[in-house]
């Protein structure tokens, strides 16, 4: 209605070629334009000047020979200074966008090995900006931002790259719990170490405290008692020991039946067992 009387409405963010009998004459801004379409004015179309993106998915295959599907995004828009050019320069500016985008990583992509792809995305990035802003400046066009948001292998190497990581994962956790329980048996071995060591120390000290109280003992009674001898007072101590261990049998609720020869002739001749026992294990010990 308002251009059949004469006058157009631009939107913001928009830019509108007018034409003059089919000839490109004006870019108009956003606004109420005057169009006098009497004398051979007229609206050709309008273009957006707001940034839009375009998904480019890309097959192609690596230096290791594994086809991967690389998905770039490509944020663009037309520039108003050069809206002549984006409007009248091309037909398809996506197709034309997305055949430079297949023609930069199908060129960087064979170079690379599978690894290299994920590790370098940002380089092919760079490099697919960098050949779209050449190309799409002389069109009226501005690359704002080109990313690779994906870069997906075939399902059969997928699956095999997770099994790889899978299974180095598990070697991983089998290393440690190896390394753990070697841990534990060595702090084993050397917690048993200690404690036998300090229970030999302990006994070793307690058959030298007996010693020494043994020696004292008879050194004692000789001098107090005349005409003793240290064998008399051994004698006297080995049988106090035999009943201190006849009455401890006796005491005990849980001792079992022992049949031991029991009478003087007996007490006589266990003493004479035990001095036996110790003097050969002293003689064996010099």
């Amino acid at each position: 209605m308002g251009q059949a009387l004469g006058c157009y409405q631009v939107d913001q963010s928009n830019v509108a070629i007018k034409e003059h009998f089919g000839k490109f004459d004006d870019v108009l801004e956003p606004g109420c334009h005057c169009l006098p379409w009497c004398l051979g004015y007229q609206i050709a179309g309008s273009l957006s000047l707001r940034v839009q993106q375009l998904d480019v998915r890309c097959e192609t295959k690596t230096k290791d020979n594994v086809f991967v599907t690389v998905v770039a995004s490509v944020q663009y828009r037309a520039v108003s200074e050069k809206a002549s050019d984006a409007f009248y320069r091309l037909t398809n500016t996506r197709e034309q966008i997305q055949s430079y985008v297949f023609d930069v990583i199908r060129a960087s992509v064979p170079k690379l090995e599978l690894d290299s792809v994920f590790e370098q995305k940002n380089d092919i990035a760079k490099a697919v900006e960098e050949e779209l802003e050449k190309a799409m400046s002389t069109y009226g066009f501005e690359i704002v931002q080109t990313l690779i948001v994906d870069i997906e292998p075939d399902v059969n190497v997928k699956r095999a790259m997770n099994e790889i990581n899978a299974a180095a994962r598990l070697r991983l956790a089998a290393n440690e719990k190896a390394e753990a329980e070697k841990i534990l048996q060595i702090k084993k071995a050397e917690g048993e170490a200690e404690s036998k060591y300090l229970s030999g120390l302990g006994i070793a000290r307690q058959r030298q405290a007996i010693v020494d109280g043994l020696r004292d003992s008879v050194l004692a009674f000789s001098e107090n008692v005349p005409g003793t001898t240290a064998k008399d007072v051994m004698d006297m101590v080995l049988v106090t020991q035999y009943f201190d261990t006849m009455k401890e049998i006796g005491a005990s609720s849980k001792s079992s039946s022992v049949f031991i020869p029991h009478g003087p002739g007996a007490v006589k001749d266990i003493a004479m067992q035990i001095r036996d026992g110790l003097l050969q294990a002293t003689t064996s010990q010099n």
